[in-house]
């Protein structure tokens, strides 16, 4: 009688013969934990290196323990791009909205343009003008608090990777830390943040003086990719991972992801990408099912991610980045 072949083992299957084993087929939650900690491979690149001091011990003729200490020889892998040579040139247009000019001359962003020229702090040829929407001329002169302003023409891009307990705004009357501090070295022409990160959100923000394109970033209908890694206060189900994926509904309205899923073992750590842009949505899609977000980091924004770009650093988007985001928008 013929023996009967043993059933393999469904976990893996080692061939002695030849040394070679083979490993389960994978499942699609496995495939998107994958995708997840590819995107998360740049966050742990970001990370600075410790510098410092290396001590090695040496006897002595009288036995004792001699310390020698030198400085390490290993340098970081952070090298930020140069600013182009060649700058983009923002273009200069026969007519002009008035709230847009305004951004143009980086006075302010297009919505708090808005706010100046309603209170009568612009003038349009020696004359006080009201609505946002006026069309300003080529040959027309533009005045701010008394002051004529032109539209900065050299076009600046570029990205930071916000610390914890900084927010997202050019100055604060409470005298807290803000980006601005973060690129003040790299430029000195008045940029805006596209976007915003909460004060203890940490990540990719880009930053512009380039309205047109923080405009189309900012807005949902042009379905902005962003990725996040978030660090919850205990395990998270995979029951309640399937209800953020079959979109929740939030006070505010329904809350559509494009994926989740979980990076770390623990189930503690979960990976979500998005492009819906409400104030604090990460947070509150967790809230929501009784999760505190104890950590967030926003690992990708579109195609940028944080490779060798440490925390609290910030560095020029290249020309090939520039093209790609409009290309996207």
């Amino acid at each position: 009688m013929k023996k009967k072949k043993k059933d393999t083992p469904k976990v893996k299957e080692v061939d002695k013969k030849f040394n070679k084993f083979r490993t389960p087929k994978k499942t699609k939650q496995d495939y998107k934990q994958e995708k997840f900690k590819a995107a998360f491979a740049s966050d742990e690149e970001a990370k600075p290196k410790r510098m410092g001091k290396r001590v090695h011990g040496k006897a002595n003729d009288k036995g004792k323990f001699k310390k020698k200490t030198y400085k390490s020889s290993s340098k970081s892998s952070f090298t930020p791009p140069k600013k182009n040579t060649t700058p983009d040139l923002l273009p200069l247009e026969d007519e002009m909205r008035l709230n847009k000019y305004l951004a143009h001359a980086g006075i302010c962003s297009r919505r708090k343009a808005t706010e100046y020229i309603q209170k009568g702090d612009v003038m349009v040829n020696d004359v006080v003008v009201l609505e946002m929407g006026h069309k300003v001329m080529k040959d027309d002169v533009v005045k701010y608090l008394g002051k004529v302003i032109t539209p900065v023409r050299e076009a600046i891009y570029i990205l930071l990777n916000k610390p914890r307990n900084v927010i997202t705004t050019l100055q604060d009357e409470k005298g807290r830390r803000s980006v601005s501090e973060f690129i003040a070295e790299k430029t000195k022409e008045r940029v805006y943040p596209v976007g915003r990160l909460d004060r203890n959100t940490t990540g990719l923000l880009v930053m512009t003086n380039d309205g047109d394109l923080a405009q189309k970033l900012s807005h949902p209908s042009y379905e902005v990719r962003k990725v996040y890694k978030a660090t919850l206060d205990k395990k998270i189900s995979e029951a309640e991972i399937e209800q953020i994926r079959n979109t929740l509904e939030l006070e505010d309205g329904p809350a559509p992801v494009d994926d989740v899923a979980y990076v770390s073992d623990n189930k503690k750590v979960v990976g979500i990408e998005l492009h819906i842009g409400r104030n604090r949505i990460v947070r509150r899609i967790f809230e929501h099912l009784g999760y505190e977000v104890v950590k967030l980091d926003r690992v990708m924004y579109s195609s940028l991610t944080k490779k060798n770009l440490p925390v609290g650093h910030s560095r020029f988007l290249t020309r090939h980045e520039v093209v790609l985001l409009k290309h996207l928008v």
